[in-house]
């Protein structure tokens, strides 16, 4: 059995998991500071991917990082790098379909935040880093690493978008998702239900994980 599938999918989901975590927190600190009117036309716009297809979200990557595109045929010709059917290919697509799950839990668990510890550091001359990263971060870390882990299974599972951006080539751009549906296009269901297996021992994982966080909370 070839366990390339996996380690590509782990290695994805690991590498734009970091991605998400960073720009989630980011977007969602500074969105929920900011007028109601505006919060709400970023909300649809960071969430939207979370609700269309993931072959839209896919042909709307392609749109963009085409090899004959603007930023594709940019890295193409100046730097010879295809950012399309390639194993990293399949990072920019669980970088947007993951991005909603962590922006929106991380933003709810700003909002939960008493600024009272935030005025509070304040008064003391702390700097807005440190309450940031040591007054505020701490008190919404179980929220925070929710929508992490949330992300990170999200883009493990990922497939319609992946499929348009990074296709199956097997030992290059395979993953969980495309290898089983590759196994069912040539009837071997046996292989393809192991695979289902391994992703539901790791999804089953990822959400007790969750409820694990939840209850620390």
């Amino acid at each position: 059995m070839d366990w390339y599938p996996l380690f590509n999918s782990i290695r994805i989901s690991a590498l734009a998991s970091i991605v998400v975590f960073f720009t989630g927190i980011f977007a969602a600190y500074y969105v929920a500071k900011l007028p109601k009117w505006l919060k709400g036309i970023l909300d649809v716009i960071f969430t939207l991917p979370m609700v269309l297809p993931p072959t839209v979200v896919g042909y709307m990557l392609l749109m963009v990082l085409g090899n004959r595109r603007i930023i594709g045929g940019f890295f193409l010709e100046q730097l010879g790098i295809s950012l399309v059917m390639q194993w990293y290919s399949a990072i920019f697509a669980a970088i947007v379909v993951s991005f909603p799950l962590m922006y929106r839990t991380a933003r709810g668990a700003f909002e939960s935040f008493d600024e009272t510890y935030a005025y509070a550091g304040q008064t003391l001359g702390l700097k807005n880093s440190y309450i940031f990263w040591r007054i505020r971060m701490p008190l919404c870390r179980q929220g925070i690493l929710a929508g992490w882990v949330l992300s990170f299974a999200r883009g493990l599972g990922e497939y319609g978008a992946t499929s348009m951006l990074a296709g199956y080539v097997a030992g290059k751009t395979a993953t969980i998702s495309t290898t089983v549906y590759q196994l069912w296009t040539i009837n071997q269901d046996s292989l393809a239900l192991k695979w289902i297996l391994i992703n539901l021992v790791i999804s089953t994982g990822v959400l007790l994980l969750i409820n694990l966080l939840e209850k620390k909370k």
